[in-house]
């Protein structure tokens, strides 16, 4: 029985390598490549490693504080940047609580005259005129006969001048009546150029008026100037009464 089963068996492996014999021509496909497999875990941290050395100096080891308290050279200051667009206006806060009311200041003085200081600051002021048949003198000063007021006498009746005596803004006006042309102007040494003015006759009585505002200093002068300018001759030697005022006060 047994010899009859190895007998077989050999038979059985005779046949298999004949029919296992193949020329080239019979080479069979490649197989499909097979599909990728899951990724595997994530593998556990790692121990955590040893401290560093710390570092060295040349002359031993470096101090922490030290190292805080290093400071590098500093850079060179960069170029300025565009300035931002301007921001809204804010606003109004609430009014504050009043201050309290202040002491009073100390009385005012002016100067008189005689160089001496009066109580009466800020006073000056005069009113002059000139009732006259003879026409007044071409670019010469106008001179006055009568002061109606004068209060610090700072207006020369005989030299025709104002000398300002207190500084200040003072308002200076003059105004005639006569019954020929007549011209005018207020001149200064506080002025560039005089302020002329001038009336012409129409058959019947001229009145003539004009005004400045000035700031004047201690020492300067105004004064009032008759000048030509279309009158005739015959004007000029007309004997009817011709009256002028000229005034000034100060104002502040």
């Amino acid at each position: 029985m047994g010899g009859y089963y190895g007998m077989a068996v050999l038979v059985g492996v005779a046949l298999l390598l004949k029919t296992g014999q193949c020329d080239a021509g019979c080479r069979g496909r490649d197989g499909q490549p097979g599909a990728l497999g899951a990724p595997g875990r994530d593998g556990y941290p790692g121990a955590k490693g040893e401290k560093g050395e710390p570092a060295m100096m040349n002359d031993g080891p470096v101090d922490a504080d030290v190292l805080r308290r290093l400071k590098g050279e500093p850079g060179s200051r960069g170029p300025s940047g565009e300035p931002g667009p301007k921001g809204f206006r804010g606003h109004l806060g609430r009014a504050g609580i009043a201050g309290g009311r202040g002491l009073p200041g100390p009385e005012g003085k002016s100067i008189s005259q005689s160089g001496q200081h009066l109580p009466q600051q800020g006073r000056s002021a005069f009113s002059v005129i000139r009732n006259n048949i003879r026409y007044p003198p071409f670019n010469q000063v106008v001179t006055f006969q009568t002061a109606v007021v004068n209060t610090l006498q700072d207006f020369n009746l005989a030299s025709g001048y104002f000398v300002c005596r207190v500084p200040g803004v003072y308002y200076f006006t003059f105004n005639s009546a006569a019954k020929v042309s007549m011209c005018l102007r207020i001149a200064s040494d506080a002025l560039t150029d005089k302020l002329g003015f001038c009336d012409y006759n129409r058959n019947s009585d001229q009145v003539l008026s004009g005004g400045v505002v000035l700031s004047l200093t201690a020492g300067q002068k105004v004064w009032l100037e008759s000048f030509l300018d279309l009158q005739k001759d015959s004007e000029t030697r007309d004997t009817r009464e011709k009256l002028i005022t000229f005034n000034g006060f100060l104002l502040f």
